[in-house]
């Protein structure tokens, strides 16, 4: 009975730890990716060299907490990697490879030597953020659907992943990015470049708001799990209160885009709407790993495996969010335009 507490607590230790490794990664790449979809709406080169220069000293950073997450968990739910690696293959290719083009357009672009080569790596840059940013909404809405599982594998097709519900979540997540960007750069930047991502910002505030209601109402269709979890009685009680926080951080947001001063506060108010959809997210699913088919217990690794890794976990997550925070704090403030980093 002991060693099965302990590897109760364990298990949903090492889901808790993902879940905040994924949540990370997604409001810090999330913002890193915005700015590369806001990039056609500033066509002008000293303009996106100045986008640029906000997230470039921490932006190759961020991607830190995409690898802890992937390998989280494969070391700690290896069934549940097994079953949802083959049936994301396609999304999860694109988007590796859209990382990889971003990557090298963000460093490349500085050291063009001709308008053209510019040009064509800023159409990476875009390009790749773009990509990325609909390829994990695509496998949110995959995994969200329903994954075809026979025995302990994949039993679905290449193609399962491309539907309706997951087309739409690609565009909310490109969204969601493109709102996070916004809301960085209103904080990082002054003068007219700032007031044209405010405007944008408004308008990407309602178009975030429409997907997440679109997402919300959808959802509980895929599943009837979803459904009892969200109108079933009692469960509603517990639900009730992420969409009503949903529509009470999007009036504050839609407030502070119109107010002056306190450049910080959209950005706070778009995480914590971030983190409300993430825990809306969890309440559907929970204790799931691969939705209708595979609990965390069943997925999970062995108990002494488990607690190996947990304890390398315990030690450098913590210097990996230290090192991040030291790194925001270092280039905290407004960016002086005469001062970038390149």
């Amino acid at each position: 009975m002991d060693g099965l507490f302990v590897s109760f607590d364990l298990t949903i230790a090492w889901a808790l730890l993902l879940a905040f490794a994924i949540y990370v990664y997604v409001v810090l790449d999330g913002f890193d990716l915005g700015i590369g979809i806001l990039y056609p709406f500033f066509p002008e080169k000293k303009d996106r060299d100045l986008l640029m220069n906000t997230v470039a000293p921490v932006w190759d950073g961020n991607e830190t907490w995409l690898v802890l997450g992937g390998g989280g968990l494969f070391a700690a739910f290896p069934l549940a990697y097994a079953i949802l690696m083959p049936a994301l293959y396609p999304p999860m290719i694109a988007m590796l490879l859209a990382l990889v083009f971003r990557g090298v357009a963000f460093e490349y672009r500085w050291r063009a030597t001709s308008r053209l080569s510019e040009k064509a790596w800023d159409g990476a840059f875009i390009g790749g953020s773009a990509l990325a940013a609909f390829a994990q909404g695509i496998a949110l809405g995959a995994i969200l659907q329903g994954i075809e599982v026979e025995g302990r594998q994949y039993a679905g097709g290449w193609w399962d992943w491309l539907t309706p519900f997951s087309i739409l979540t690609g565009f909310s997540v490109m969204a969601g990015y493109a709102l996070l960007g916004a809301c960085w750069l209103n904080m990082k930047l002054e003068g007219d470049v700032q007031h044209r991502v405010r405007r944008i910002a408004r308008i990407l505030a309602l178009l975030t708001v429409f997907f997440i209601v679109a997402v919300s109402l959808a959802t509980p269709f895929l599943e009837a799990s979803y459904w009892l979890r969200w109108f079933g009685w009692p469960n509603m009680l517990a639900t009730a209160p992420v969409p009503i926080a949903v529509g009470l951080i999007t009036v504050l947001l839609g407030r502070s885009l119109f107010a002056h001063g306190r450049d910080w506060l959209p950005l706070v108010l778009t995480l914590l709407l971030f983190l409300l959809c993430f825990l809306g997210l969890g309440l559907s699913i929970w204790p799931d790993v691969v939705p209708g088919e595979v609990t965390i217990w069943d997925a999970a690794s062995p108990q002494k495996s488990q607690a190996f890794m947990f304890v390398g976990a315990i030690v450098l997550v913590p210097i990996i969010l230290a090192y991040t925070a030291y790194a925001y704090w270092v280039f905290r403030g407004k960016l002086d335009p005469e001062q970038g980093y390149h």
